[in-house]
């Protein structure tokens, strides 16, 4: 494990369905980014907002925004994450891809779909959670509505970082600031929290508040960035996880289930 991990943080607005336009969005935003960093983290649904238009806008399995993002990927020597509208055999998916540098991938099928919002009339829910491993470094992402769920995200495999990429409305700003400590201070890890900002298309206010918390709540990123279009990277430190979990211990002492 190597001892730090940079997490590029990008909080943007997002052009409603429309998949071309938040391409060149991001290219800009991405090609600012001169420090080297290692994983690059954009929202949910990054390429149209939360969409419920499968039917016209779902991309395929290996579609161009996941080309988008390998290119970004092998550009910047990073690995690249964020959520689309996938179409697979007879499903659509709200599927995440983590993309490597080299181009190979893994992907997330959202587990818990937004019944408020009627996501599960559209989207099939996935089953299965996923942990990737980069420079020793073993993350969990997420999406979104996942972060309600604690027993889906606990800490069974003894991951490092617990990543969730949102389209998190400001209306409920406070739980989702509240559930990202939480998550963080519960599995003794770093917790990525990324939200878009404005107003989608069904007129919905998105504040963002993306942050990144240590594995004792403490928020690492700039706790004012909210409303604005930023990208921030913060450096996640390996020798410091193992101390505190060392030290304190906690994940010794939790429960054991089987998840089904």
């Amino acid at each position: 494990m190597e001892e730090s991990l940079k997490i590029a943080v990008i909080q943007s607005e997002l052009v409603w369905e429309n998949p071309t336009e938040n391409r060149k969005l991001f290219d800009q935003i991405i090609s600012k980014i001169k420090k080297q960093v290692d994983v690059i983290v954009l929202p949910e649904m990054f390429s149209t907002g939360f969409s419920m238009q499968a039917k016209g806008l779902a991309e395929a399995t290996e579609g161009e925004s996941l080309a988008y993002m390998q290119k970004w990927a092998s550009e910047k020597k990073a690995c690249v994450t964020g959520s689309l509208m996938v179409k697979d055999g007879l499903n659509y998916y709200n599927r995440l891809y983590f993309v490597y540098p080299d181009g190979s991938f893994y992907t997330y099928n959202k587990r818990h779909l937004f019944t408020l919002a009627k996501e599960q009339q559209t989207y099939t829910a996935g089953k299965n959670k996923l942990i990737v491993t980069y420079k020793g470094w073993k993350i969990c992402p997420l999406i979104c509505y996942d972060l309600r769920f604690p027993v889906f995200a606990r800490n069974v495999e003894d991951y490092d970082v617990l990543l969730f990429v949102a389209n998190w409305p400001e209306k409920r700003t406070e739980a989702w600031d509240a559930l990202l400590k939480a998550r963080s201070i519960e599995n003794m890890a770093y917790c990525v929290g990324v939200n878009r900002i404005g107003q989608d298309g069904k007129g919905f206010e998105y504040a963002g508040h993306s942050a990144i918390y240590n594995p004792l709540g403490k928020q690492l990123s700039n706790p004012f960035n909210h409303h604005t279009s930023f990208t921030e990277v913060i450096e996640l430190e390996a020798s410091y996880l193992k101390q505190i979990r060392n030290r304190l211990g906690f994940l010794k002492d939790r429960d054991q289930f089987k998840l089904e």
